[in-house]
């Protein structure tokens, strides 16, 4: 496999288990505001609230392929294509699973908003911590995009002068 297919993969994986993850996350919540709406049509503002947050995990995604960005070149070494696959299979993974479980969390706070009950600043606590590791894994995504990429190029230079074989001025 070529590392440049490699890269994108993982840039696919990335960006669209997170935007699949958070339209569904938004599905979850947005049909809890319609069963709640019809008891409590007052809470508009609260159930908006709640059912936005899933949606954040996607511009993860999104804020992690421009991270990714600069390691998209033809020469892209195999260890930098697999920094960029590996990046995506933590974020598209964390961001799918966590945006769902998160809605989940809105889902029975706007149902709690919706039967009268003043649970909205609890709802919107408990509903941060599932969102913490989406986070996690944008930091990881950071972290590898802080790195400098190496293309083939650049790699094998290094490897010439750098090996016991090439005569070094320093030695």
């Amino acid at each position: 496999m070529e590392p440049i297919l490699l890269a994108y993969v993982g840039i696919a994986l990335m960006t669209g288990l997170t935007f699949i993850g958070s339209s569904y996350g938004v599905t979850i919540a947005g049909n809890a505001v319609v069963g709640a709406m019809k008891k409590n049509p007052d809470a508009l503002g609260t159930y908006i609230a709640l059912s936005a947050l899933p949606s954040s995990q996607g511009l993860y995604g999104f804020v992690g392929y421009f991270m990714m960005q600069k390691f998209l070149v033809a020469d892209i070494s195999m260890l930098a294509a697999t920094a960029v696959f590996g990046a995506g299979l933590v974020l598209g993974f964390a961001g799918f699973y966590s945006s769902i479980r998160q809605a989940q969390v809105c889902a029975n706070g706007i149902a709690g908003v919706g039967a009268g009950h003043n649970v909205f600043g609890a709802a919107m606590v408990m509903a941060v911590f599932p969102e913490l590791y989406a986070i996690l894994a944008l930091l990881v995504v950071i972290l590898i995009g802080g790195t400098k990429p190496q293309s083939k190029t650049s790699h094998l230079l290094a490897e010439r002068f750098l090996s016991p074989n090439h005569s070094n001025i320093w030695i």
